[in-house]
């Protein structure tokens, strides 16, 4: 396993104006006859041992943006740079020692392993592929890895029906770890697992950023665990980015419209703390059919004439600990 590094968190990922159309495709010739923005002008950055929380509804292209960083999905338009060096425009050929250092942990533990495959084959293959391990000490290499996520080293023989929910999402942790990545992706990491089990994935993942200096992208529509695990929080809104801030700042004071109400919202395993007064008004807009100006104008108690004709800008937020996308605050 990799050493932990000592840096002074110089950034990792820097992503700007990045852009994701997909097209809806009608008639008899199946032309597009309209665009979904699934993913539209976003920037942000994640610092070396940092964990960017990625927040909001489902739907508004969380998923999306994970995809494009990990060049699963090709972007239209922005720029998306890694340790440095624009990956954005990289050939297939060209993109292999950058998969070696970003990787993803998928949301369904069941889905995501091939149930033809051993754990030793599921873990052992990135490995061999990338040189990161031999005939002669592959088997060596999972043993470590299993004992890493809290797996016995036994359990190499099995395959993934022969396992529970949580050990199966520690199988995905080992694979994403496999290949000594510098930042990992989770993508709803822990929202298929029951409670018990997942406080102790997300202890694991504590764990081992400590461990390994790993920097997490974590996207999850639970606030309770972003707070928990987050050093900072990107809010998204029907593609776009509305508010970021540290973790303690955002949840202390969030300053747009929907980070409030989706705070408010948030449940509470309190019974002490009594229910919202309110909900979000009204449906998420479609995202191939957005509203002009701010796209949350339709839903915000405090929208202003200008929210309906003028896309606010991110700015900075007046504790200076993150930006913000609102008229209320120009």
């Amino acid at each position: 396993m990799r050493k932990p590094m000592s840096t002074a968190n110089p950034t990792l990922l820097h992503v700007q104006n990045l852009r994701k159309y997909f097209p809806v495709r009608s008639g008899l010739m199946q032309r597009a006859s309209a665009w979904v923005k699934a993913v539209d002008d976003v920037s942000f950055e994640v610092r070396r041992g940092e964990t960017l929380g990625l927040v909001g509804e489902s739907g508004c292209g969380k998923t999306t943006l994970a995809r494009l960083l990990l060049r699963l999905v090709d972007s239209d338009s922005g720029q998306i740079e890694f340790g440095g060096d624009d990956i954005t425009q990289k050939k297939s050929g060209e993109l292999q020692s950058f998969r070696r250092r970003m990787q993803i942990i998928f949301q369904d533990p069941y889905s995501s392993l091939n149930p033809r495959l051993s754990v030793e084959r599921i873990l052992g293959e990135a490995m061999r592929v990338h040189g990161k391990a031999t005939r002669n000490n592959v088997t060596e290499k999972v043993c470590t890895l299993l004992e890493t996520v809290g797996l016995d080293a036994s359990h190499r023989y099995r395959f993934p029906n022969e396992f529970s929910g949580g050990q199966r999402q520690r199988i995905g942790v080992a694979r994403a770890l496999a290949l000594e990545p510098e930042l990992i992706v989770c993508d709803e990491a822990v929202s298929a697992l029951d409670v018990s089990i997942q406080a102790q994935i997300i202890n694991l993942l504590t764990d081992l950023k400590q461990q390994l200096n790993l920097s997490y992208i974590f996207i999850s529509h639970d606030l309770n665990v972003v707070r928990y695990l987050a050093d900072r929080v990107a809010v998204m809104y029907l593609g776009e980015i509305v508010e970021t801030a540290s973790t303690p700042a955002l949840f202390r004071s969030p300053m747009h419209p929907y980070t409030q109400a989706l705070i408010e919202t948030n449940p509470t395993p309190d019974p002490t703390v009594a229910a919202p007064d309110h909900v979000i008004s009204g449906g998420v807009p479609s995202p191939a059919n957005p509203p002009s100006g701010c796209r949350f104008h339709t839903r915000c108690p405090q929208a202003m004439p200008k929210c309906r004709e003028i896309a606010p800008e991110l700015r900075n937020r007046s504790d200076d600990a993150g930006q913000v996308a609102c008229h209320l605050y120009v």
